[in-house]
């Protein structure tokens, strides 16, 4: 556990040092103009982690028009997944995949290997369960690698902390990373921020965000079958567990809460929560199947966030920020197109006072775009400290769900509950970060009971 006080970070101080598509749609998509770096000067990508987000960012890295570009190298705990990537890769990409049998590795030190493939200056992606970001990361800057990482980065304030002060030793060394909040790359949104600055809108008043939808992913989970050890289970059904992925609410809901803050200007002090499990039948998951957060900004604006993964419920999926002359809608009806526009009234059937016009170019794209010509022209680019701070905004969220406390930014940062510790120690052999009870079920967050500790 990081006790080391150094660590102990405030948000006014993290501000003061603030200066999944599938990879075929990507790869059918890409309508950007290709930008050469120097002839004999390709850039070699690994794939940490294959499954569908890692497999599509690296779709959307050649689709960004800047290369040239060769895959050289892929690991996964999992063969089959592993294989079954590799395969769509290869017939997507032909001669630009460059990945035989003895790069393609599998197991808990697969990581190094794959990184060890490349050269100082190439980019290793890391898709793997958050939990394993400030490892792998840690890897990368290591070997002198640029680094395109999923989001969340962080699920807990110990690896938050930590993730912080690996993006100083990244950006001290010139090295360029990305993170998977693609919404920050979206033309319309950023449209959209430039009128809220100008004031089209007046104040922001109040922020609404929704995500209710189906039990989608790995989010809730029958008990472990026969024949996977139970490290393994719990990594691949990453969402079904806290410490693997910081649950159903890190992993889904973090773009819209990050896009609200985006327009905020701002990163909320304290969240309030509710939240409950209910017909759950045989699931052993640690999620709850509903979530209810005021987030709460320094000027006493409210975010209020709304999540369900429910069946057969009206689903939702938008943000919205309220603002003294008007409505904006961030996005609606998915991450993209976003739909941007601003609303005279304050309803959703007012008239329109502006929109986004023309097309929206993927989002998920433009993030590879913007890395890659930062590293071609060798300026400066590190989305990692924003990425933590986002995903410590989402683990505040959560944490007053689970304990039915509020909590603070300061608090969440500091917290010295580290979920998984010793990551970097892990083996094939190695005990999950949580076991089961003699009734094979996991323990679930019970607000009130456990004071600030999630379960």
């Amino acid at each position: 556990m990081d006790q080391d006080p150094s660590l102990r970070l405030t948000r006014r101080q993290l501000i003061q040092g603030a200066s999944v598509a599938a990879a075929s749609t990507a790869l059918a998509g890409a309508a950007l103009p290709y930008v050469h770096v120097a002839d004999d000067d390709t850039i070699q990508l690994a794939l940490v982690g294959c499954g569908g987000r890692g497999t599509g960012a690296v779709g959307d890295a050649f689709a960004s028009g800047v290369g040239p570009l060769k895959l050289v190298a892929m690991a996964d705990l999992f063969a089959d997944r592993l294989e079954g990537s590799a395969g769509h890769l290869t017939q997507a990409l032909k001669e630009r995949a460059d990945v035989p049998p003895e790069r393609r590795f599998v197991g808990f030190d697969a990581y190094t290997r794959a990184m060890d493939c490349l050269k100082p200056g190439d980019v290793v992606i890391l898709a793997t369960p958050p939990a394993f970001r400030w490892v792998h990361y840690t890897y990368a800057i290591g070997k002198g690698l640029h680094v395109f990482m999923e989001k969340p980065i962080s699920v807990d304030g110990p690896s938050s902390r930590r993730m912080l002060h690996l993006a100083e030793q990244g950006s001290a060394k010139g090295l360029k990373a990305g993170v998977g909040l693609m919404c920050r790359h979206c033309v319309a949104r950023g449209a959209l921020s430039e009128r809220i600055r100008a004031g089209d809108m007046g104040e922001i008043i109040l922020m609404r965000a929704y995500r209710m939808h189906d039990q989608i992913g790995y989010f809730a989970s029958d008990p472990k079958p026969d024949g996977i050890t139970e490290m393994l289970y719990q990594t691949q059904r990453f969402h079904s567990f806290l410490w693997a992925g910081g649950g159903a609410y890190s992993d889904f809901y973090i773009h819209h809460i990050d896009e609200c803050c985006w327009m905020k200007g701002a990163w909320p002090i304290q969240a309030h929560a509710l939240g409950g499990r209910h017909y759950r039948g045989n699931s052993v998951d640690q999620n709850f199947d509903i979530y209810s957060v005021e987030y709460t900004f320094p000027d006493g604006t409210k975010l209020y966030l709304e999540g369900r993964c429910m069946r057969d419920c009206q689903n939702a999926f938008a943000s919205y920020a309220h603002g003294s002359r008007g409505l904006a809608v961030i996005s609606e009806n998915g991450h993209a197109p976003a739909r941007s526009r601003i609303l005279k009234g304050q309803t959703r059937d007012s008239a329109v006072a502006w929109a986004f016009e023309g097309r929206e170019p993927s989002p998920y794209v433009l993030e590879w775009r913007d890395l890659l010509t930062a590293i071609k022209d060798n300026t400066p680019y590190n989305e990692v400290q924003r990425g933590a701070e986002a995903s410590l905004v989402t683990v505040m969220g959560r944490m007053a769900a689970h304990t039915g406390q509020t909590i603070t930014y300061d608090q969440a940062l500091n917290h010295p509950v580290e979920l998984a510790p010793n990551l970097d120690m892990l083996r094939a052999d190695s005990p999950a970060p949580l076991q089961a009870g003699p009734d094979g079920k996991y323990p679930t967050p019970q607000p009130g009971r456990n004071g600030d500790r999630e379960f």
